[in-house]
């Protein structure tokens, strides 16, 4: 077994990490805040604050017009006040009035804390080491890379050529100097990126022969993207961008792509076959999902062999293959549509390998058939009742699986026996071990025909960092850890993993950081508790650099890893979702609980956050235990949970009432009703609150918090803050640069040293 250890280093970082592609860009380059959903901000080496920053009067803040809409169901009558607020064109005046005047009442209010914020991102910006490479990933004659470049708020994607014929090894490093081969930008996003407020690709695909790149470009936020094709070396286009596609695409060759549009609700429903230099219009449909509870995907084999094209559910998952020598043959089925089935497949040699998850093997087991007769299956690894296979990556000898086993992710390496010969089990696996009491671990892009698995780790004190891994022999080397500039010594921090016990018995894990020496435990250290459990998404107790900017001041830092999300397996999703949604409510409240008992905080010290399904987590338990909070946080937040699950034409809807259950029902109306934010905002006092929207998000639409914050205004009883930030020009994920990120990450800190009283009379 290999033993990990946090490498022994006192300056040099990183930030990281959902099943959805948050940008293409690899993990060392990519803003925590942007793709981690337990991040906030960032970073700062001030002593602990004393309270001494008084709250300042606020000016006058909107109050929207009430305009009733009555909507009735089973014979209950609801009333919205504020449904008016919903323009799916995003251009009434007077909608946009209102939401300009919310942001203008928040920058009011956060006027005397702006020299913070100015701080705040000085000492972000500080700690990154703007000149930067992603660690190369060799990929037949070439390394490829990200470069990010110093004051520049977006990256390059490079290459340079393999100077050896050398198969790839733990030791192989990628040349650089005067005599090394000359690096090449193939595309440069500052370039892309001017004229736009908003730029990002979600896709950057070269072709098999490396000649050719397809890249997926969304210049709104609106997820609805452009696919160029473009030539590696010139960088001239290839041929007409492809329009009104997803960032799922692949290549099936080198003359055709294979891609997936959207349907009106923006549901994946279709999977194309394009060939380069014809029309988009001539293209030819592989797939249409016409069940609108079914979304699409496509994914290439690691063999290149195959092209996997996936139809899913919340609850079920079939595929089709395609090889990608015969595309005149077409889709075939491998795995039926089964309801309650979920298969995962991959390939090697005259096998597919399927994860396959049903009711009785929820945590799923690996089997593997003859890619001669897809109905033959025999079992490789069993289900296993404690362990849950997470995904694998598949060699030409070997196969890496990525499990979670008492809620902590692990990597196991079997080897398999030549290609033509029978495969029976996998035994003898080799697991590589972990020393932080909480942790992630993933599996990265590795060469099919290599012995070589590359993985990154990372824990809340740990940056991320890359290593290669010989699946032969167990030698390993570190091949990247991002510079944290500004002395960053990982031993200066502790991180802890506690277990909270709920009404019914059942543990929920917590992961903690703090630093040492800033922290008393006797209950007078600010706190600020994470939370999302949804999706059965797995919050791991990752690396950020953003969120040692609270961590450095003297807060403790906690994820609470409650139900609904994947963290402990698939039981653990299913026991928080549907009817037993509000578990996971209760979960967080009981790690609050949990945490103030054993003397982290106090209510006059905590502060909540969580985005999108966390933000319905948030806002679910201020309505529910206001007085446990002082302060609380929901980024773009999921709030009028019955009204949109009501509405087919919302995107979304249709495809997530296997996660939320069909209002439609009366069973399922009135248990959504009774947790959903909106309908269950009350006239009593609320903790200080900060709410953030995109305009352009395509996820969860603007006017869910904009209705939200407009009735809370309404209903509350106390004068603690109610902020409202609507990014004008921005989807889901906020704004696209870098730099731009930092701005908003220190904005939302500094709102949390404001809400909790923390703020030093110098930093006003």
């Amino acid at each position: 077994m290999l033993l990990v250890r946090p490498p022994q280093c006192c300056s040099l970082r990183i930030a990281l990490t959902r099943r959805l592609f948050f940008s293409s860009l690899p993990p060392f380059l990519l803003s925590s805040s942007a793709i981690n959903p337990t991040s906030t901000s960032s970073l700062s080496f001030s002593p602990p604050f004393s309270a001494s920053a008084s709250m300042t009067t606020s000016p006058t803040p909107p109050v929207a017009k009430k305009v009733p809409h009555r909507m009735e169901l089973f014979g209950d009558v609801r009333v919205d006040n504020y449904y008016w607020l919903r323009d799916d064109s995003r251009a009434d005046p007077e909608v946009l009035s209102h939401l300009k005047a919310e942001n203008e009442y928040t920058s009011l209010v956060m006027s005397d804390v702006k020299p913070l914020v100015g701080e705040i991102y000085a000492e972000m910006r500080a700690r990154i080491k703007e000149d930067d490479i992603s660690a190369p990933v060799r990929k037949g004659s070439f390394y490829y890379y990200v470069r990010t470049l110093t004051g520049k708020e977006y990256s390059q994607y490079c290459r340079r050529f393999v100077p050896t014929d050398a198969p790839p090894s733990v030791e192989d490093v990628m040349p650089t100097g005067p005599d090394a081969p000359a690096e090449h930008v193939i595309l440069d996003k500052n370039v892309k990126a001017e004229g736009h407020d908003y730029y990002s690709i979600g896709a950057f695909e070269v072709s098999p022969n490396n000649k050719m790149v397809a890249y997926a470009e969304d210049t709104k936020g609106d997820e609805i993207y452009l696919v160029h094709v473009i030539d590696a070396e010139s960088g001239k286009p290839v041929e007409q961008p492809l329009k009104g596609i997803t960032s799922n695409v692949e290549w099936a060759n080198d003359e055709y792509i294979v891609y997936v549009t959207m349907d009106e609700i923006l549901r994946p429903d279709k999977v194309w076959l394009h060939k380069l230099g014809t029309d988009q219009s001539s293209d030819t449909c592989l797939y249409h999902e016409k069940n609108d509870m079914f979304s699409v995907d496509v994914t290439k084999s690691a063999s290149k062999q195959y092209l996997f094209v996936g139809s899913e559910s919340k609850n079920t998952r079939f595929v089709f293959y395609l090889d990608v020598s015969k595309l005149e043959n077409g889709l075939l089925p491998l795995t039926p549509r089964v309801y309650g089935i979920d298969t995962t497949v991959d390939h090697r040699g005259d096998h597919f390998f399927i994860t396959r998850r049903s009711e009785q093997c929820y945590n799923s087991e690996l089997v593997i058939c003859p890619v001669d007769n897809v109905s033959d299956f025999t079992l490789l690894l069993p289900h296993r009742e404690s362990v849950k296979i997470q995904n694998f990556h598949i060699f030409k000898n070997h196969i890496a699986l990525c499990e979670r086993e008492h809620g902590l992710p692990e990597i196991t390496v079997y080897s398999l026996p030549p290609i033509g010969e029978p495969i029976r089990s996998l035994e003898n696996g080799r697991r590589i071990e972990f020393v932080d009491p909480a942790y992630d671990v993933g599996l990265e892009d590795s060469e099919y025909n290599s012995r070589i698995l590359r993985f990154s780790y990372s824990s809340m004190k740990t940056p991320l960092t890359v290593y290669d891994y010989d699946m032969e022999t167990g030698a390993s080397a570190q091949k990247k850890i991002q510079a944290v500039l500004g002395g960053f010594d990982a031993s200066n921090y502790v991180t802890e993993r506690q277990w909270a016990v709920a009404l019914d018995g059942t543990r929920i894990p917590i992961s903690i950081l703090y630093r040492k020496n800033q922290v008393k435990l006797d209950g007078s250290d600010p706190l600020l508790l994470y939370g999302y459990g949804s999706y059965e998404v797995c919050i791991e107790a990752d690396f950020s650099r953003d969120r040692l900017t609270l961590v450095d001041r003297g807060f403790i830092y906690a994820i609470a890893h409650i139900r609904g999300g994947g963290e402990m397996g698939r039981k653990w999703y299913e026991n928080g979702k549907l009817t037993s949604k509000k578990n996971t409510f209760t979960d967080f409240i009981t790690c609050a609980e949990y945490l103030l008992e054993k003397k982290y905080g106090s209510p006059q010290k905590l502060c909540i956050d969580g985005r999108s399904a966390g933000g319905l987590l948030i806002s679910s338990v201020v309505n529910m235990r206001p007085d446990l909070f002082k302060a609380a946080i929901l980024g773009v937040p999921f709030v009028d949970v019955v009204t949109t699950m009501l509405d087919p034409t919302i995107p979304l809807t249709t495809s997530e009432w296997e996660e939320w259950g069909d209002p439609r029902k009366e069973e399922f109306y009135y248990y959504m009703k009774s947790y959903s934010p909106v309908d269950n905002v009350e006239a009593k006092d609320y903790p200080h609150m900060l709410v953030t929207a995109g305009l352009n998000d395509p996820r969860v639409m603007y006017s869910e918090p904009a209705k939200y914050v407009a009735k809370l205004r309404e209903m509350k009883t106390n004068n603690n803050l109610l902020l409202f930030k609507c990014e004008l020009g921005a989807g889901h994920f906020s704004k696209s640069g870098r730099f731009e990120r930092l701005q908003e990450d220190a904005f939302i800190y500094a709102f949390v040293l404001k809400a909790l009283d923390l703020i030093p009379k110098a930093s006003l």
